[in-house]
């Protein structure tokens, strides 16, 4: 079953509960799904939905952030009670030791094809690679403090 079908059996699923906060936010997702798909006249896969669960999960991260500061707790709760319901769409994420350990391999094959060792000023290549092979399986933020450090040390 494609993440898309997952989706909608959830969305059926939370309306026989009468789970209106899992349906409020399922359908969310669904609209930018759609969204994206309409946009861009494609029909997304599962590692494009990873995509769009992945930028509302940061969307959702920094309104809680936002609204934190501001002392709403009440809409941060909200925004948390969402950014539950649309982590469960992700895949397992890899470790902080995982992701050190693929950027130091991609950092190693991006020295080897440079023909010198990589250093800070290489830090948009190797982002460029580490997204392609890692996106959806990692935290973007906790990459790129992977690449900094290994392109520093």
């Amino acid at each position: 079953m494609s993440l898309k079908d997952q989706i909608t059996e959830d969305m059926k699923a939370a309306m026989r509960a009468k789970d209106s906060e899992r349906l409020g936010t399922i359908r969310l997702l669904q609209a930018a799904i759609k969204q994206k798909e309409v946009d861009e006249r494609i029909t997304l896969d599962d590692a494009a939905v990873v995509a769009v669960v992945d930028k509302l999960i940061k969307q959702r991260k920094d309104s809680i952030a936002a609204f934190t500061q501001a002392g709403r707790q009440d809409l941060a709760d909200k925004e948390g009670a969402e950014l539950a319901v649309l982590q469960a769409y992700l895949p397992a994420r890899l470790s902080a030791e995982e992701v050190a350990a693929e950027v130091k391999a991609i950092v190693a094959e991006l020295g080897a094809e440079l023909g010198r060792t990589a250093g800070p000023g290489d830090m948009g290549k190797v982002m460029g690679l580490v997204k392609t092979r890692l996106a959806g399986k990692a935290d973007m933020g906790q990459v790129s403090a992977a690449v900094k450090a290994a392109l520093a040390g």
